[in-house]
């Protein structure tokens, strides 16, 4: 496989995690987000989860950076098919991570969590995922 398809691969799993990240706030906010909460009391407790959730993502990015700083080093060498492997690897447990303000955030929707909340929790998982695009520089 060519650099250029294993990037083009990185970059499809990317808008792919986007969309897995985002869907189940959409898919609550439409079937509860027009219904009296259910536990009111559970806003806030949610809301400080889902923001503490971000902390989580910490040691999976430095784990990525080592892992891009790793791919990068062995561009043009026979290690190369297996480094971009090791990246892609680390960047998808990363993305777990990544995700969890925002489904925390589409868990929180039928207990009735502020939408100024929710686009704060959705908006800090995509500028995490934004954090895992392949830059320009490799490859």
């Amino acid at each position: 496989m060519t650099r250029k398809e294993v990037r083009r691969r990185l970059a499809r799993a990317w808008w792919l995690q986007v969309g897995y990240t985002l869907v189940p706030l959409f898919i609550m906010g439409y079937l509860f987000g027009d219904g009296e909460p259910a536990f009111p009391a559970l806003q806030m407790p949610l809301f400080i989860v889902g923001l503490a959730s971000m902390f989580l993502s910490l040691p999976l990015f430095a784990g990525y950076k080592r892992a891009l700083v790793a791919t990068e080093a062995a561009l043009g060498r026979a290690e190369e098919p297996g480094a971009w492997q090791a990246l892609a690897r680390q960047r998808r447990k990363a993305f777990v991570a990544a995700g969890l303000p925002a489904w925390i955030a589409a868990l929180a929707v039928p207990f009735g969590l502020n939408a100024v909340a929710l686009v704060l929790l959705a908006t800090s998982s995509l500028v995490m995922l934004y954090l895992y695009r392949i830059p320009r520089q490799l490859g």
